[in-house]
């Protein structure tokens, strides 16, 4: 659907001297602003330019320095500027394909898409599918933004209850949500599931995985299974299951480099389509077409260095498990503060998010602070402590619950020697610098509620 931006008629240059300068009118405004994500980012470092403490707990970024053998890897490659083809490179291809092979989804290189990030692809994806999507609640802010761009509507689905598994809706209540949308005439024709999840920073069941899979061939949708988080489940957490495993003829896994190897501004993601019967081939022709129109074909250079990382060399494999080994330390240690204040907290299983939930609090920061939602307690945090964190609500949890997600990427250091000695750190959290960072989280809490 094309953006018809109208302006409003001319006037001659003697016209306009004397009635003033003219305006454009736009079309209606998006259903959004800036993703939460990065609005919060840009918000800490401006802080920060002005000399304000922060707690930079908002923003997913992994806060890791490139491997040297991947920044020598894009090094190589950056006299190759031909566009190539719009699926991406024959290697990079081959290479994904082998990434999922050895974790047990066999796959053709033929069935592999690569954009510039997931995040693209997931919106060519949800583009190319057409209908209704369900998503999470709370799922990661993007999924219900790009789904209004596609022209279709997100139909929030409640998680599955218990411990973990966040990121997997409630089975019975997306055959519920999938049910009334077609009598409204609002076909569903996807679920998107996080695993492990973003915000919740755990990881579903496989028997949740395995329910939501049965709703899915008894609905008809395709399953958009974001697994960018997969590499980060931690080494002591029961195994991954991907929905590929139990429905991979309707299933589209996507992953990409952003996390695990710490390459956000790198930008590569990638997608393995189902590889047989017609949903794989017509799916594989419209994110080609929608992709052609867009980003043409990743950018080169990224590809080559890609592939080479896909290819998961011991040198990569190791600087992996080492940040895997960070995150989880840092994560818990984090939860644990949180706990410790009395706010419920599900055991971080993966990446580097938290998930509090101050409703056992609720009554001590409504007398104390007037607090009554999730975004009053996030703009309190960050005006009187400086402690940047994300509301549950712009995830799609209701305000009054009062849960934040938060991220702790960013505590690893301050340059690249600290991030580096961290990544190298039998215990992290005995370093000087986030040390005073979880002291800080703690006098914060006790300040905040005491």
């Amino acid at each position: 659907m094309a953006l018809a931006i109208t302006p409003t008629p001319i006037s001659s240059p003697a016209t306009s001297a004397k009635s003033g300068p003219t305006t454009t009118t736009l079309g209606p405004p998006p259903k959004f602003r800036v993703s939460a994500t990065l609005a919060v980012n840009e918000v800490m470092d401006a802080r920060r330019r002005r000399g304000e403490p922060v707690l930079p707990l908002g923003f997913g970024e992994v806060g890791l320095p490139v491997h040297p053998v991947l920044r020598d890897a894009l090094a190589s490659a950056v006299g190759r500027n031909c566009y190539g083809p719009v699926a991406g490179s024959a290697t990079l291809r081959a290479a994904a394909a082998s990434y999922w092979a050895r974790r047990g989804l066999p796959t053709e290189p033929d069935s592999v898409v690569c954009g510039p990030g997931s995040k693209a692809l997931l919106f060519a994806l949800v583009a190319a599918i057409g209908g209704d999507v369900a998503v999470t609640e709370p799922s990661w802010v993007s999924y219900a933004a790009q789904a209004s761009l596609a022209g279709a509507t997100a139909h929030l689905v409640p998680s599955c209850a218990g411990p973990g598994n966040g990121g997997v809706p409630h089975a019975a209540s997306l055959a519920r949500v999938v049910a009334a949308a077609r009598v409204q005439r609002r076909p569903i024709r996807a679920v998107i599931v996080t695993l492990p999840d973003n915000p919740t920073g755990t990881l579903a069941t496989p028997a949740a995985v395995r329910a939501l899979c049965a709703v899915a061939e008894r609905h008809d949708l395709v399953i958009i299974s974001d697994e960018i988080y997969r590499d980060l489940v931690y080494d002591d957490e029961p195994d991954f299951e991907s929905p590929s495993s139990f429905s991979n003829e309707r299933t589209v896994v996507t992953t990409g480099l952003s996390k695990n190897l710490a390459l956000g501004g790198w930008r590569l993601g990638v997608a393995r389509l189902p590889d047989t019967g017609y949903l794989g081939r017509e799916l594989r022709d419209r994110v080609a077409a929608i992709a052609s129109e867009i980003w043409s074909a990743p950018a080169s250079p990224v590809q080559e260095a890609a592939a080479f990382a896909f290819s998961e060399p011991p040198e990569v494999v190791e600087h992996v498990a080492r940040s895997r080994r960070l995150h989880a330390a840092v994560a818990r240690a984090v939860a644990r503060r949180f706990s410790a204040a009395g706010a419920a907290v599900s055991p971080p299983q993966a990446a580097f998010y938290v998930y509090p939930d101050f409703s056992p609090l609720a009554n001590q920061l409504l007398r104390r602070h007037e607090i009554t939602s999730d975004a009053g307690l996030a703009a309190l945090l960050l005006r009187r402590y400086g402690v940047g964190v994300l509301p549950g609500s712009v995830f799609g949890e209701q305000d009054w619950r009062l849960r934040l997600r938060v991220a702790t990427g960013m505590l690893y250091g301050d340059n690249e020697a600290q991030r580096a000695t961290a990544l190298a750190a039998a215990d992290p959290c005995s370093l000087p610098w986030i040390t005073a960072s979880l002291d800080r989280l703690e006098e914060v809490l006790s300040d905040l509620l005491t």
